[in-house]
């Protein structure tokens, strides 16, 4: 067996290839809605986080020989959690990760290490603010920005009721709020940026399957400011930009 955390579209990807290569494989997502979309596509799959714990747990009662950790770049604590649980458990660990993206040295892109760092970024700048970062770090910018008259914070995220509690928790009008569900088009994120006269978009360096370079191109390109949060440094080990990569450690395991 199998267990494999997914986070991204590219996750779901690779384990169809995994269990079409014969393994028993069981994912693991944190949403209802991500595990209706793979059991649909006919994976097995449980919801909700694990802790380290948990996940040893697990791994001892179904037999797991492997852990492969396909969550979203940026799910650090998921990251931590299955790294100690394979070190507990001492079975072998391989992160898939799509690739990162390479860009020019625009002037107006602006890559920073953190959450904090983007919203002193846009603290100098001043300006309407297309924030793409998710809820879970929106007080981060809420806090600092909100209330500054100078600064017109827009929230796109996710059409989930708690993502709408939260907004309203934190202060956030209705009409600064983007509920939609991606992948969104050049055209639309072209939409979007003139409808809310957009200076300066906010998103995290996830990879080129999530369509963060199309959002980000299209921002430069119509002369808005991007900032662009950088992948947390983890050290991994084993890590793969590609499927085949993980399908020829799995066969040197199994």
């Amino acid at each position: 067996m199998i267990f494999m955390l997914c986070g991204t579209s590219d996750a779901r990807e690779l384990a169809l290839s995994i269990q079409a290569a014969g393994y028993d494989v069981l994912t693991s997502v944190v949403t209802d809605s991500a595990a209706t979309t793979l059991r649909e596509a006919g994976l097995s799959v449980r919801t909700g986080r694990l802790t380290a714990d948990e996940m040893g747990a697990l791994v001892r009662e179904h037999g797991v020989r492997v852990i492969v950790d396909a969550s979203h770049p940026f799910a650090e604590e998921a990251h931590r959690q299955a790294i100690t649980a394979t070190q507990e458990q001492q079975i072998p660990y391989i992160r898939y990760e799509r690739a990162g993206l390479v860009y020019d040295n625009h002037p107006l892109l602006h890559v920073v290490p953190t959450y904090e760092a983007a919203a002193e970024v846009i603290d100098r700048m001043k300006g309407s603010v297309m924030l793409t970062t998710g809820s879970k770090t929106l007080g981060v910018f809420t806090k600092r920005l909100l209330s500054d008259p100078d600064i017109r914070l827009v929230i796109r995220m996710l059409p989930r009721q708690d993502n709408m509690e939260k907004c309203a928790e934190l202060g956030v009008e209705q009409k600064n709020i983007v509920a939609m569900q991606g992948p969104f088009s050049r055209e639309l994120n072209e939409a979007l940026y003139r409808h809310f006269g957009t200076t300066i978009m906010v998103t995290k360096e996830s990879g080129k399957t999530g369509a963060v370079d199309e959002k980000v191109q299209s921002a430069l390109e119509l002369g808005i400011h991007v900032v662009l949060i950088a992948r947390p440094e983890v050290d991994f080990g084993t890590v793969f930009d590609h499927y085949e990569g993980v399908l020829t450690a799995l066969s040197e395991l199994f």
